[in-house]
């Protein structure tokens, strides 16, 4: 989920917890905060914990609440886990460690320091396009071990590798590439976190149930008929812009402002994100 804020850059949690209903009411069983596409880079602890206390409040209920808590300094990565524990998520995001480029033994270690700060289930990020790292599937075996590591969000590329980890190990796997969410589906996994859910939660969810249903045909014709809208988010380089952009037009958030060293989409690329969902019929026109 992105992260709502205002114009002058403040995290607007009214905002927030608006698009966590609204998303939760089309089709989501669950929201990811203060993760990669919620600028958590930007934001800073009391921030995240009082996104997560409100959003908790307002659809802990009816979803389940995953926060991030990913950092390169492990330290930092164990605080934010029991921040978020005690802001009342229901489960952690554990990202590998960024830009030092540790070993396999260091990114265990760390993962199991994060894991061992509270007692939430922890679904491991695998992005090495952003990490610069992967968990090797020795490094995967190890952690599946533990009894709080329970699912993974995959985001490698690599459909094969998830079937095999899945086959040794029982993770859940949950495709984190939205160009790959049916063929991760296809090959057994539980789901997906996606940035394109922001505009078409109720697709996805049909998707996953036709999956479910062993209807292979319908859930191939749903992804087809959700491409433009994978397109519109994830064709620029960079969901979050485009995320908010998307939501702002659909009148879901007031305003599309990032950080920096993120920047909002200007009225060029809103005009050409404008015309797109005009054109795939995600606008009213």
């Amino acid at each position: 989920m992105v992260t709502p804020m205002s114009p002058a850059g403040d995290v607007d949690l009214v905002a927030a917890v608006r698009l966590a209903k609204h998303l939760v009411d089309h089709g989501h069983d669950g929201v990811v905060l203060n993760g990669t596409t919620g600028e958590a880079p930007t934001t800073y602890g009391p921030e995240k914990a009082d996104l997560i206390a409100a959003v908790v409040d307002a659809v802990g209920d009816r979803a389940v609440v995953v926060a991030g808590a990913g950092s390169n300094d492990t330290r930092h990565a164990v605080r934010m886990a029991e921040q978020a524990a005690e802001a009342g998520a229901h489960g952690l995001l554990v990202v590998a460690p960024y830009y030092s480029k540790p070993s396999q033994e260091g990114i265990y270690r760390h993962t199991v320091a994060v894991a061992d700060a509270t007692d939430l289930p922890v679904m491991l990020y695998d992005v090495p396009g952003r990490t610069a790292v992967r968990y090797s599937p020795a490094t995967l075996d190890r952690l599946a071990a533990h009894d709080r590591v329970v699912a993974v969000k995959d985001a490698t590329g690599d459909v094969f590798g998830a079937v095999q980890t899945m086959a040794r190990t029982g993770l859940a796997y949950y495709s984190g590439d939205d160009a790959l969410n049916l063929a991760f589906l296809a090959h057994g996994a539980a789901g997906m976190v996606s940035m394109v859910g922001h505009l078409v939660g109720d697709e996805l969810s049909a998707i996953v149930a036709a999956v479910d249903a062993g209807d292979l045909v319908a859930a191939r014709a749903g992804f087809v008929a959700i491409l433009p809208a994978i397109d519109i988010i994830c064709g620029s380089g960079n969901g979050a812009v485009r995320s908010k952009a998307a939501l702002e037009l659909l009148g879901v958030i007031p305003s599309r402002q990032l950080r920096l060293p993120q920047v909002a989409a200007d009225d060029a690329e809103v005009a050409v994100v404008r015309a797109a969902m005009l054109a795939a019929g995600l606008l009213p026109r």
